[in-house]
This record gives C-alpha cells, structure tokens and sequence, in this order.
C-alpha cells in the first residue's frame, strides 16, 4: 500500500479517535466528524483525490482547529495531505 495513504489513514483514525474521547461541546463536531469519516473510506479504496483532501481539512480545521486538545492530531491529518503533492497548503 501507497505510505501516504498508511500515513493518512493513520492521522484520520488518531484523530477520530480523540475527537470521540473529547467530551466538551462543540457546535460542528458533526461536520467534523462526517469528513473524518469519508477520508477514512477513500483512504480504504486507494488514493483520495487532492482538492477532496484539501476540502476535508477546511471543514475539519474550521470545526476543530480552535480546539487545543485535538491540535496535534489535526496537524497530523494536515501534514499527512500534505504528503499527496501540490503547493504547500496556505501557500496557493
């Protein structure tokens, strides 16, 4: 298997994970949760699509990035997009 995709996989899974360990109210966790789970499918039929990836951070970021607790994972997700190419995102 293609280590971006083991690598997005990972980071998707990571943060799922503590999404749901993380208790506190928060008015998009639906829409957060949505994309980790539509990245967790493409990422389990091959190669996702990079303006879909980009898309699925926007909305995770927008829903979570304000939220220290889950910061280091929604880098991980970041960072393991960044794997799949194109400019460096917050650089278009």
């Amino acid at each position: 298997m293609d280590p971006r995709v083991e690598a997005l996989r990972a980071a998707v899974a990571r943060l799922h994970r503590e999404l749901a360990g993380y208790r506190a109210e928060l008015p998009d966790r639906w829409a957060a949760e949505e994309e980790l789970s539509a990245l967790a499918a493409e990422t389990a039929v091959g190669e996702p699509e990079m303006e879909r990836l980009r898309r699925s951070l926007l909305v995770i970021a927008g829903a979570l990035g304000s939220v220290s607790a889950l910061g280091s994972a929604v880098t991980e997700v970041r960072r393991a997009i960044e794997l799949f190419g194109g400019p460096p995102l917050g650089e278009d």
